[in-house]
């Protein structure tokens, strides 16, 4: 779609129709004129007029302007039209009224919202439904479809142009822009893609659900719901509106937004969260009390995400990690947390190594923590430190001092690469890593360029550092101990935390310090002081303000080390 110079052309349309139940659907007091409103408009501009809600008060402009959008939404050439929906239709239907069940097996489990759609508006969805799934085998896992379909419905002149309009969204091929996933796997992916979203983008909100929740993906696997099966249909509508220009990405918007108003809620009223899943599900549901659909949208689009591209690479990692797993299909659930039943540590609690867990990268956690070294096990030498933690990446490290403060790190890259500075002391690792408090408190200090991206800019890249990072990434498939990493592309003008350090041009090199190590000890963050050095002996150590982390002391400045762990992934 060309977002400089698509024009958008006018014809009459009706506003909703006869599918549309006029006692349910909110009346509106608009009289935009469609003429006035959409003439020669670009896409950028609908854009524009999309988030400010422009045609918000006008079904009839509304109607006409999703028309409109849909014949520029880029797809396969192949793509079914209305003429084809009237062909099937009438094999599948012929004249007479044929039995609309059962419904296509990729809806099991699926929401099946009716809005504002009257009786024979929702026997047309149905059958829009089923011709859906006759003509594409390859859906096999389709929650989000029932609701934006009935949606589209609302807004098409028939149930025809309704079919074509949805075909559209399935097979969009414009470049890192998707709308709706087709599959189990590609559906848990999304899931685990807003999960991580989350934990970056709504911290208060993800340590809430951690405390609250033994499995925080089952919580995160109801965003959609949140959405479509939760919101007023005048809310669902204006995220529908935005939707249609932006994909996939305005519902992450959305949802984040909704997860962090909540933790506003619970926290300003001092709620104790005892079902969280409930009433996560009561917020969304009573949101008129909170926010009104334009302030929602506002605060949506005021949260700084990544680029379609990134995360489209993390999706593709998050299902990567998915196939790892050997989760392909809906028969084979999974669980993103740490098991009471085998995990067992000398430094944290069950529930501590749950929050620490779950501010792990989600491709990550899909997989249980093993134990690779402890100093109650393995003794105090840092030798055996190496040679027990070589060949595992990423890792978690934690920390007991004598004082019975806890502290630690996520560390993103194997400590094998150490050798490849010659004994001298060198930094690696990229910026997922992460140190973190436990006790007395518990707190996490990301690289510092996440929360403060502008800082940085992308570089463009050499064949050669393309050629390494394509033999890197050989390398590690083959290992494994090595689980999924994103492949290091480049994305211009934005950050990346998982890209290694030489995509970027930072202010300070000492902001890029993640962990190093010698014969004389390991560092973790450097720039104006060491979040953590621990010496070779194992016993001694120092914790400072770095640049790489921006952190506090994560304990006593100067301490003695009671224990030391080290966690990886259980890849199995």
């Amino acid at each position: 779609m060309d977002s400089n110079s698509t024009q958008i052309l006018l014809s009459s349309c009706p506003g909703y129709n006869d599918f549309v139940d006029q006692k349910k659907i909110p009346k509106l007091n608009g009289q935009q004129d469609p003429q006035e409103q959409l003439h020669g408009k670009s896409f950028k501009d609908l854009k524009k007029l999309a988030r400010e809600g422009h045609w918000a008060q006008s079904h009839a402009l509304r109607a006409q302007a999703y028309q409109h959008i849909f014949q520029y939404i880029p797809c396969r050439l192949m793509t079914p039209d209305a003429s084809v929906y009237r062909d099937v239709a009438c094999k599948l239907f012929g004249k007479q009224n044929t039995s609309l069940d059962p419904l296509p097996e990729f809806l099991t489990g699926s929401v099946m919202p009716e809005y504002c759609l009257t009786k024979e508006g929702v026997t047309s969805l149905k059958k829009i439904l089923i011709c859906i799934s006759n003509l594409y085998p390859d859906i096999t896992y389709c929650p989000l479809l029932p609701a934006v379909t009935s949606l589209i419905l609302h807004y098409s002149p028939d149930e025809a142009q309704c079919f074509e309009n949805t075909c559209r969204l399935l097979y969009c091929n414009a470049p890192h822009t998707s709308y709706i996933d087709h599959t189990f796997l590609s559906h848990e992916a999304s899931c685990m893609t807003f999960g991580d979203l989350a934990n970056k983008h709504c911290p208060a909100a993800h340590r809430l659900i951690a405390c609250s929740s033994e499995n925080i993906f089952e919580v995160y696997s109801q965003w959609l719901v949140w959405l479509f099966d939760g919101l007023p249909f005048d809310y669902v509508i204006r995220i529908l509106d935005v939707y249609l220009l932006e994909g996939q990405k305005v519902l992450y918007r959305i949802a984040l937004a909704l997860l962090r108003q909540y933790q506003v809620s619970v926290a300003s009223e001092g709620l104790e969260v005892t079902d969280l899943k409930g009433n996560l599900q009561s917020f969304v549901r009573e949101i008129r009390e909170h926010m009104t659909a334009d302030k929602l949208l506002e605060k949506a689009f005021g949260i700084r995400l990544f680029s379609r591209k990134e995360i489209w690479l993390l999706h593709m990692a998050n299902r990567k990690a998915l196939m790892e797993k050997g989760v392909t299909s809906v028969q084979q659930p999974f669980h993103l947390t740490v098991n009471a039943d085998n995990f067992t540590s000398t430094i944290v609690t069950i529930q501590e190594m749950r929050i620490v867990w779950s501010w792990i990268p989600e491709r990550f956690s899909l997989f249980s923590p093993a134990l690779l070294f402890s100093t109650s096990e393995n003794g105090y030498s840092l030798q055996r430190f190496y040679s027990c933690c070589e060949g595992y990446e990423p890792t978690v490290l934690l920390l007991k001092t004598t004082l019975g403060e806890v502290c630690g790190a996520f560390l993103s890259s194997d400590w094998n690469e150490r050798k490849k500075s010659g004994g001298t002391t060198s930094f690696f690792g990229t910026g997922e890593c992460f140190v973190f408090t436990v006790q007395p408190s518990i707190e996490r200090y990301e690289w510092v360029f996440i929360k403060r991206p502008e800082l940085a800019k992308a570089v463009p890249r050499s064949p050669r550092q393309d050629s390494r990072s394509l033999s890197s990434e050989s390398h590690s498939t083959k290992n494994s101990n090595y689980l999924t990493v994103p492949k290091l592309d480049m994305i211009k003008y934005r950050l990346s935390p998982f890209l290694a350090i030489r995509h970027f041009k930072l202010p300070s090199r000492t902001a890029s310090m993640f962990m190093s190590g010698t014969h004389e000890g390991i560092i973790i963050g450097g720039g104006g002081g060491q979040a953590l050095f621990i010496d070779a002996d194992l016993h001694h150590g120092r914790t400072e303000h770095c640049e790489t982390f921006d952190n506090p002391p994560l304990c006593q400045e100067n301490f003695k080390v009671q224990l030391l762990e080290v966690w990886g992934f259980q890849n199995s």
